[in-house]
This record gives structure tokens, C-alpha cells and sequence, in this order.
């Protein structure tokens, strides 16, 4: 009798063994730990040199302040120092709210900072997320306005970034290409011709959305070349302290500057998108390549493996896998004793039966195919014996019991059926 295998019960995933996730998709702890390390470390060193930079700076500026105040006392004297201190406030206060001190003047009277083109570019600084913070919302209104509109607009210019982005990278990659079937005409090898042509595609870049402004806005704002190169990095990079602000200067009349300059933020910044996918892509590449080459030092390991298990295997014996449940060998039964004729037939003694040898390959499972292995052995060996005892009922005995093998005859002499072999 066959009895039907069971399936072991699902095991539940257990924490930290990785089942129930994807993988590849989260980082181990280790690196990620190390990872947040080596930013902690480099915000601790960025920390000490712009403290060691700026600090003197600012405690510099800090003495001409009260330098400049105690002139002002004493020039003066009807002007008490709380009075002027809450003046000095008022005028901080107001300086942060966008005002600015040249437009009292009468060239400049009808400067303001929430015009048609400073507001358009306003609400460009809010869905780029750069945030300059040189004009800030003081209603509530107006707060209330921002949250909701930051929430909207940003993925919507998500949206459009990574379009134009894809658009200028195919445009630059295309003309791109031109270059190097010249190069591949010139018999250049192909290696350097991919080379050459990241490094034009970041040159072209550069030179389009880097260099080109800056030497725009240091001629239209008056900045020097480090304070308008500063300004596009920072802009680009969509940090924006806001302590440079193109259009920002009252004298800057036109009323499509800051919209320009706004057209040139989305085209700067989908360059930069490009420059990341391709970076991205490259990566991916390299990866795929990496894994394809570790498959075939895998297969290439276990085939060695394999092969030297072989030669092991055969140097200490051919070892046969063990057949499956239904074919197993069967031990022979116990040999039957000729009697003469007309005595009774002696009751034959009980033998021990040996127990079926273990399987070579490896060990069982599961209880169930121990019990199956071992019944079907028994009902076999008690089927062939001389005194075959009588089934129980409801045991259906094999349809093709075994036979035991005859034994090979002698050539040129004839089989007498009467003898028994």
C-alpha cells in the first residue's frame, strides 16, 4: 500500500530572512549604515568650513553695524538708542518682506516687486522648488494659496521637465551621432569615439546652460563672473538662497527678464535630467554586464564543481541513485524446503525479515514516505513467501506482483519442466 505524500505547511516569513520582499529592491543594513555614516561625515566637514569661513565674516559685519550705530548717536544726539534700535527692526522686517530701500527714491516709484513678470517668475520658483526666498507671501491668503498650488504644480512640472528632457537629450545625442560617424569615417576606434562623444555631450551642455548665462547675467545684473557662476549652480542645482536674484535689481525695467530667465531655468534643469538618465542608463548597462559576467563565472564554477565530484565519485565507487518508491528492490523471499511425499508439510519458521536498506542519495523527507516505503515492502515480501497467508480484507493486493528472476539456462541442454529449478 502506497500512501499519498504530504506537503510540508508553508512556513511564515520570518523577520530579517528576506522572504516576502523583492529582491534587489531594499539595501542592506550594513550599507546603509555606512552610507548615512559617510553623509553625517561630510555634513560635519562641510559644517567646519563654512563655519571657519563665514563666521569671521559675519562677526566682522557685526562690528561695522554697531560701529556704524554709535556714529550715528553721537552725530545725532536727539535720537535715543531704543528709538533707533525699533527703527532698525522695522527696517529689517520690511527688507524681508521685499521691500527695498532704493524705491523711495522718485526714479524708482513705481518699482515693485509683485508685478506682472516678478510674479510670473514667483510662481516659477514654486513648482521648480528652487525658493529663492528673497520675496516671501506675508497674508494669509496668500500662504493658504501656496500650499495648494505647490501640491498641483509641482508634479505637473515633473511631468513637463521630464519631457523637455527627454526631447533635448535625443536633440544633443542626435547631433552627437553626426560627429561620430565622422570620427568612425576617420578610422577612429570605437572606444574613444564613445569617449569623445560623452565628453561632447557634457561640453555642449556646459557651454548651452552654463557658460553662456553667466556671461549674460554679469552684463545685465554688473555681477563679477564668480557671483553669476554661482548664481546658475545654485539655481540649477535648485538650492536657491536667494541671496542672488536675477531681476531682483529695481534698475532691471523690462518686464520679460524674469520670465526669460525662467524659460532658461527649465531648459537648464532638463539638461541636467538628461545628464542624470544617461548616467542612470550607463550604470544600468554596466550592472547588466557585471551579472551577465558573474552567471558565467557561476556556471563556469559549477561546472568544475561537477566535474571534479565526477572523478571523486568514480575513484571511490559507482554510487547508483536510488529508484523511485514503486520500483524499489525487493528482498527474495525466504527459500522453501523440498518435502517428501505423503508427509505433512512442517510449519515453516518465522524468519526475520531484513529491513529495506536507506536510500544512498539522501535521507527522506517526510515521515509519510518512510511509512509508505515500508508497508509496500511488507505486503510484497508476504505475497511471495512459501506460506502465503491470506489478505485481510479490504487490502487490494498489486495487480503485477514480482517475480523472482529464473535462473539462466546452460546452452545445448533442454529444460525438463518436470524438475523444478
Amino acid at each position: 500500500m502506497t500512501a499519498a505524500l504530504q506537503e510540508p505547511p508553508a512556513q511564515p516569513p520570518q523577520a530579517g530572512s528576506g522572504i516576502g520582499r523583492a529582491p534587489g529592491r531594499a539595501m542592506h543594513s550594513t550599507t546603509l549604515l555606512a552610507l548615512l555614516a559617510l553623509v553625517l561625515l561630510y555634513l560635519v566637514s562641510g559644517a567646519l568650513v563654512f563655519q571657519a569661513l563665514e563666521q569671521p565674516h559675519e562677526q566682522q559685519a557685526q562690528r561695522e553695524l554697531g560701529e556704524a550705530r554709535e556714529r550715528f548717536l553721537k552725530g545725532h544726539p536727539c535720537v535715543s538708542d531704543q528709538d533707533l534700535g525699533l527703527f532698525i527692526k522695522e527696517v529689517a522686517d520690511a527688507l524681508g518682506g521685499g521691500a527695498n530701500p532704493d524705491t523711495n527714491s522718485t526714479s524708482h516709484s513705481n518699482y515693485s516687486a509683485w508685478d506682472l513678470g516678478s510674479a510670473f517668475f514667483f510662481s516659477g520658483t514654486i513648482i521648480t522648488t528652487i525658493g529663492y526666498g528673497n520675496v516671501a507671501l506675508r497674508t494669509d491668503a496668500g500662504r493658504l494659496f501656496c500650499i495648494f498650488y505647490a501640491l498641483v504644480g509641482i508634479p505637473l512640472f515633473g511631468i513637463l521637465l521630464a519631457g523637455v528632457g527627454d526631447r533635448l537629450g535625443s536633440s544633443l545625442r542626435r547631433g552627437i551621432g553626426n560627429i561620430e560617424a565622422i570620427f568612425l569615417k576617420w578610422h577612429v576606434p570605437p572606444e574613444l569615439v564613445r569617449i569623445l562623444s560623452a565628453v561632447l555631450f557634457l561640453l555642449i551642455g556646459c557651454l548651452l546652460f552654463v557658460l553662456t548665462p553667466t556671461f549674460v547675467f554679469c552684463y545685465v545684473e554688473g555681477w563679477s563672473k564668480l557671483e553669476a557662476i554661482y548664481f546658475v549652480i545654485v539655481t540649477l542645482t535648485t538650492v536657491g538662497f536667494g541671496d542672488y536674484v536675477a531681476g531682483a535689481n529695481p534698475n532691471q525695467n523690462s518686464a520679460a527678464y524674469q520670465p526669460l530667465v525662467w524659460f532658461w531655468i527649465l531648459l537648464g534643469l532638463a539638461y541636467f535630467a538628461s545628464v542624470l538618465t544617461t548616467i542612470g542608463n550607463w550604470l544600468r548597462v554596466v550592472s547588466r554586464r557585471t551579472r551577465a559576467e558573474m552567471g558565467g563565472f557561476t556556471a563556469q564554477a559549477a561546472s568544475w564543481t561537477g566535474t571534479v565530484t565526477a572523478r571523486v565519485t568514480q575513484r571511490g565507487g559507482p554510487t547508483e541513485p536510488p529508484p523511485p518508491e514503486k520500483e524499489r528492490p525487493l528482498l527474495p523471499p525466504p527459500p522453501c524446503s523440498a518435502q517428501p511425499a505423503g508427509r505433512p508439510p512442517s510449519p515453516a519458521l518465522p524468519e526475520k525479515a531484513e529491513p529495506p536498506s536507506p536510500p544512498t542519495a539522501s535521507a527522506l523527507d517526510y515521515p509519510s514516505e518512510n511509512l509508505a516505503f515500508i508497508d509496500e515492502s511488507s505486503d510484497t515480501q508476504s505475497e511471495r513467501g512459501c506460506a502465503l497467508p491470506r489478505a485481510p480484507r479490504g487490502r487490494r493486493r498489486p495487480p503485477n506482483p514480482s517475480r523472482k528472476p529464473e535462473r539462466p539456462r546452460r546452452p545445448g541442454r533442454p529444460r525438463d519442466k518436470d524438475v523444478p529449478v
